[in-house]
């Protein structure tokens, strides 16, 4: 007798679960340096310095919540132990909508690197070929997925401290005189509050993916989570400030505020200091670690996903698992979601940043309330750390701040507003919520509905049927009458053929005339029985009337049993038959 074997899912180590979230997080560097840069100016490693301060405070935020209450979810998971489901509904949706929009920009930039080294490579085909790979890797398991999450992320961090040797070798070549010309240059609207302001809210967009390893907790080991913040803080806090600060060292401000160095400043900054080796460099690493962004959000959005299903917001359907224990209905309906978003803006990922930046920050803000709701409606349960409520205040002030920031950003290039983008994609989704949510509510007006349009005509229906039963019960309660003189079985089954086929009759009187000495023909009882087991349909009463065979018999017959003389039946007569059939008062002739 074999063993039963229960098969454990392996669960991920710090490294493993800093690469999947930190992937995402550490990608920022690829543009959040230029964007800071083009709103604050030469204060943007200032602006960027704050957003590691915030960020420093979310650590202990996130670490409280998710330490008392250790499921994937993230905000939602926060906010439904702490308020409503609709409330938490409400996290899960925005968390959704920053996956898609982080798993569309992210395949899609990955995409546009690889292009700068493979120019005939079509943008769309391949950015969905990039979707589709990462949605198979994550289908085949989490494990699966580390691995690949690690080695992106190790040769990430590698490529960049590469750059930064490259760069700091050049300045002590070159000196640093660059930086302070543009520490000196005024700015191009005069405020040094309103640039570190807007460049604050640009620079938020930094700490996308911090929010992402509270969405897989439960596929970490004990003890893994607050290490995964830890990592993540600091990798932001040394990186995206270093670069902006080389970025002012190697640039006059002017040309880093240009377009052309918007979008591929580190590439420029790795050609400047080592050449085409190092931009190639830098630009295979853009394309891996945004790939890297792609499997965060697939895990991430995984991990979400089931749970919300498990709470029946979304349909049971999508809790199927694979042998790996892998949701892949959820993975592959985000797949789809993603490549339909992509063909709908048709690779415009710019439409994209109002879903992306207003959805993220808008998650960390209602992660800071679910702190505060759960330090005082949950006050007792047990968690490894606490955020004092200054630092809860001060955090979720700042990223309103950073949210009001982005919605206030005037539109580029003639695009809508962040706002207006947002809502495109935050109205259905979250109108589906609440449909799901309220499901049993609408089912029920639905079959008032029903009832109140349908029940007049239900009831009409079944009077109508009632009464063309009746009708019809009423026809074939009409008896009908055979007379013979002792015919053979062959003979009577004719009869009752026809009567089947002619008429409306669930009875039927045999009625043989005896006169005065004559007997019975002996097998015709038996014969009529026989028939009438034979023909179930049909009720048939064997009758004997003593007397002669006459239109007087007839006649009295009929009123005895109120039957109609045109419903009585006979044989064809012979010549030796005493009367004419016109005497009889209308029996039918049938044989």
């Amino acid at each position: 007798m074999g063993e039963n074997k229960i098969k454990v899912h392996k669960k991920l180590n710090e490294l493993a679960a800093t690469a999947i979230c930190g992937n995402d997080i550490s990608s920022s560097v690829l543009y959040v340096s230029a964007l800071a840069i083009a709103f604050a100016g030469q204060y943007a490693w200032i602006t960027l310095l704050i957003v590691s301060f915030v960020l420093f405070l979310f650590r202990k935020i996130y670490g409280e919540v998710v330490g008392a209450l250790p499921l994937n979810g993230g905000a939602y998971n926060a906010l439904l132990n702490t308020t409503s489901k609709s409330m938490a509904s409400m996290a899960a949706t925005l968390t959704l909508l920053s996956y898609m929009a982080t798993a569309v920009i992210s395949a899609n930039e990955a995409i546009h690197y690889l292009h700068h080294l493979i120019p005939a490579m079509p943008i769309i085909p391949a950015t969905i070929g990039l979707l589709f790979l990462f949605a198979a890797l994550v289908i085949g398991g989490i494990s699966e997925s580390a691995k690949v999450a690690i080695g992106i992320f190790l040769f990430h961090l590698s490529s960049l401290v590469i750059l930064s040797i490259f760069i700091i070798y050049f300045l002590i070549q070159n000196g640093v005189g660059t930086f302070f010309e543009n520490w000196h240059m005024p700015l191009e609207g005069g405020s040094v509050a309103k640039a570190i302001f807007l460049g604050f809210a640009a620079s938020m967009l930094g700490v996308s993916g911090f929010e992402s390893s509270a969405n897989f907790v439960e596929e970490q080991k004990s003890g893994v989570f607050p290490k995964t913040l830890k990592n993540m803080w600091s990798i932001v806090s040394i990186i995206n400030p270093l670069m902006a600060v080389f970025a002012l060292a190697l640039f006059a401000l002017p040309i880093l505020q240009s377009p052309d160095y918007q979008n591929t400043l580190l590439i420029e900054m790795a050609h400047h200091v080592g050449g085409n080796w190092v931009a190639s460099l830098i630009a295979i690493d853009a394309f891996l670690v945004l790939s890297g962004a792609v499997l965060t959000s697939f895990v991430g959005v995984s991990g979400l996903l089931e749970r919300m299903t498990l709470d029946r917001i979304l349909p049971q359907y999508f809790l199927k698992k694979n042998k790996r224990g892998s949701s892949y209905r959820i993975i592959i309906m985000f797949f789809i979601l993603s490549v339909s978003v992509l063909l709908i803006t048709n690779g415009n990922v710019k439409l994209l940043a109002g879903v992306y930046t207003i959805s993220f920050l808008s998650v960390m803000s209602l992660f800071g309330i679910g702190n505060i709701l759960l330090k005082v409606k949950r006050s007792k349960l047990p968690r490894p750390e606490r955020a004092s409520y200054f630092a809860v205040f001060i955090a979720i002030i700042a990223v309103i701040i950073a949210l009001l920031g982005n919605i206030m950003m005037p539109p580029k290039d003639g695009l809508p507003s962040n706002l207006t983008v947002f809502l495109y994609y935050f109205i259905p989704a979250i109108l589906f919520i609440l449909i799901m949510l309220n499901r049993t509510v609408l089912l029920k007006f639905l079959l008032y509905a029903l009832d109140a349009i349908f029940d007049p005509i239900r009831e009409f229906a079944i009077k109508s049927d009632k009464a063309i039963q009746k009708m019809v019960d009423r026809i074939n309660d009409q008896e009908f009458v055979f007379f013979t003189k002792g015919d053979r079985i062959a003979t009577l089954n004719k009869v009752m053929l026809y009567i089947r086929q002619n008429e409306h009759t669930r009875k039927l009187k045999i009625v043989t005339v005896l006169p005065e000495g004559q007997e019975l023909p002996e097998n015709l009882p038996q014969e009529i029985e026989f028939l009438d087991k034979e023909y179930p349909e049909i009720d048939i009463e064997f009758v004997v009337v003593k007397g002669k065979f006459s239109p007087e018999l007839i006649k009295h017959l009929s009123e005895e049993w109120n039957i109609p003389v045109n419903f009585m039946f006979i044989g064809s007569p012979s010549n030796k038959f005493p009367y004419k059939v016109e005497e009889l008062g209308g029996v039918r002739l049938i044989i």
